[in-house]
């Protein structure tokens, strides 16, 4: 297994548009997430990366939504997103759109996102499955090249792994889009495909969503056990004393 922290260079991603089909592909995760949407409440929800700032989250019932990107036009604060400027427990969640696969150190982003959410705070996560038709098509000449296959996919597992080593509680692992998202093939013309991977190849799923939810376990006291101290020592009589040092001497001879 390849390290998930790398500093080889990969163009990321600023609209849907840049993918092959990327506004099928936005529909698709737009039609996954308004379910979960609805159940999130809260005052701030992050939006992390371009990609999530156009996705359309409306169904969320919480208003205040604010997309970080390094640059921009959708961006409401520029900033890397693997170094928020943002209090520790003070967002309610996080949304990262196919934010993994293009920045050096994914799990670091996770872990900025951990620190900001609030204890029950969810984050959302969508990206391309390596174990898919599209993953198997960065396998093709001067595919690596072209969006999205020039970043790195991360299979679902892993990432559940990351989220359960910070302490997140998965609650969502879907896969949908059973195609290679080649450009220039009308995915219409896969109907068929599509309902039969779905029914019995569902883990095969071109892209992935998953939903979890911090969990933090609260800290139980433990009271001190008090023992009450005599503040004086009992007073011994004269005549005590003396028979004890009698006998102390007496078990010496």
């Amino acid at each position: 297994m390849k390290p998930a922290l790398s500093f080889r260079y990969a163009p990321k991603p600023e609209n849907w548009q840049q993918f092959p089909h990327g506004d099928y592909i936005q529909s698709e995760i737009e039609r996954k997430l308004t379910p979960w949407l609805s159940r999130i409440f809260g005052y701030h929800l992050l939006k992390l990366g371009s990609l999530s700032g156009l996705t359309d989250t409306s169904a969320c019932c919480i208003k205040h939504q604010v997309c970080v990107a390094p640059n921009s036009d959708y961006a409401g604060v520029i900033a890397d997103i693997d170094e928020l400027p943002f209090f520790e427990h003070s967002v309610d969640a996080c949304l990262l759109s196919h934010c993994l696969e293009y920045y050096s150190d994914p799990h670091h982003i996770l872990r900025e996102a951990h620190r900001t959410l609030i204890p029950g705070g969810y984050i959302i996560i969508s990206g391309f499955n390596p174990l898919s038709a599209c993953g198997l098509a960065r396998l093709l000449p001067f595919s690596r090249q072209k969006l999205p296959w020039s970043g790195r996919f991360f299979t679902p597992a892993r990432v559940k792994d990351w989220l359960h080593l910070l302490g997140f509680e998965v609650l969502e692992d879907e896969r949908f889009i059973f195609s290679s998202l080649a450009r220039g093939k009308r995915l219409s013309r896969f109907d068929a495909w599509q309902r039969f991977c779905k029914q019995y190849l569902k883990p095969t799923g071109s892209v992935y969503l998953i939903v979890a939810r911090k969990r933090v376990t609260p800290l139980t006291p433990i009271k001190p056990k008090w023992h009450a101290r005599p503040q004086f020592n009992p007073a011994v009589k004269a005549g005590l004393r003396s028979s004890i040092k009698h006998s102390s001497v007496e078990a010496k001879k």
